[in-house]
């Protein structure tokens, strides 16, 4: 049952809602435009706010039910975790972009609001307030990311989930490694 669990999760996270949702009804292959990304960002960058916001909800369910199926099927925390991961990694390795995809952010939110949810409202006001202020949301995300383990630490969180969120996070910088070295160069575009 943990196997079947773990792929669903994977194949779920693996939906580019980006892709489906930006030809459905914008008639655009975010692949094309902006970044490439499938991502709520570029979405938000190339399609419009009300895309951007679609595409980060349908991207954030996907964490979410993950672990909720995980939760419901095997109801432990090791599953649930896993759960969690697999959708991220299934959201930026999707196989059906070719094992290509988002940065795995709203995706990672959607698993840390089951995992952990007395921190999900404040990584995502961290993230909003660094958004407004900087206009950066590559540097929100990876700042959001940093927060989760740290503030799973403070909260006095179990290890596996203060594990969860080491593993979340650097799989997240990893993804947006160019866009900290755009923000070095202050190349990185802004919102």
């Amino acid at each position: 049952m943990m196997a079947a669990v773990l792929v669903a999760s994977f194949l779920l996270g693996s939906i580019p809602n980006g892709l489906i949702f930006g030809k459905l009804f914008w008639k655009k292959d975010l692949r094309q435009y902006g970044s490439g990304n499938v991502g709520a960002t570029n979405a938000w960058r190339v399609l419009g706010k009300k895309a951007g916001i679609l595409i980060f909800l349908l991207d954030f369910l996907k964490g979410e039910i993950s672990v909720i199926l995980a939760e419901a099927l095997i109801g432990t925390p090791t599953a649930m975790i896993l759960a969690g991961l697999l959708a991220i990694i299934g959201h930026s390795f999707s196989p059906f972009l070719q094992f290509k995809g988002g940065k795995g952010v709203a995706t990672g939110l959607g698993a840390i609001a089951i995992l952990m949810p007395s921190i999900t409202a404040l990584v995502l006001l961290a993230w909003l307030i660094i958004v407004f202020t900087t206009r950066y949301v590559s540097l929100a995300s990876i700042a959001a990311a940093v927060l989760v383990p740290l503030l799973a630490l403070i909260m006095n969180y179990s290890s596996e989930y203060v594990i969860f969120g080491v593993v979340a996070a650097l799989f997240i910088i990893f993804r947006h490694r160019d866009n900290i070295l755009r923000i070095k160069r202050g190349r990185e575009n802004k919102i």
